[in-house]
């Protein structure tokens, strides 16, 4: 895009022509994760404070959508996906295909370019994480992340979310 700007600025400092220009001008690549596997990852990593998982979530419920951290933010509003339309979604647990099909209509190799994945070992690991995770919450926090995640669960391909039913 012809316009000079700083990395840090953000889409909303422009107007709406130039945001359209922009954005035609870019292919847009969306990288998903399950919304409960990211709350996992965000636990993990030590960036809540909490002693628990419960007790973790129970903070992510009572901060709410808008002052959450960006670790745990719906999807949705973070990326706009009603808004952007994306050239690609990229769904975490299956990057070295999607990856590969995305460099090969770039017109780049695909071989030398992709680091080793082992999607299958994240995917088995993250299910087995995920049920004993969830097996700690109160029906209630269930229901509660539910709701908080439903623009996410209805805009993405979640269907084997623990939060989808």
């Amino acid at each position: 895009y012809p316009r000079q700007h700083a990395p840090e600025t953000h889409l909303s400092e422009f107007n709406l022509t130039e945001i359209e220009a922009m954005l035609g001008s870019y292919t847009k690549v969306l990288f998903i994760r399950d919304p409960f596997q990211r709350l996992i990852s965000t636990f993990m990593q030590g960036m809540g404070s909490s002693p628990s998982f419960s007790s973790f979530v129970q903070d992510v419920l009572d901060t709410g959508q808008h002052n959450a951290s960006l670790s745990w933010k719906p999807l949705v509003s973070l990326c706009r996906p009603c808004l952007v339309q994306y050239d690609y979604v990229v769904m975490f647990g299956f990057f070295r295909q999607e990856l590969g099909h995305l460099l090969q209509r770039a017109g780049l190799p695909v071989d030398s370019l992709l680091p080793e994945f082992t999607d299958t070992q994240v995917q088995w690991t993250y299910s087995w994480l995920s049920e004993q995770m969830f097996s700690e919450l109160s029906l209630q926090q269930k229901k509660q992340l539910s709701r908080f995640y439903r623009w996410d669960l209805s805009a993405f391909p979640f269907s084997s979310s623990l939060l989808a039913d």
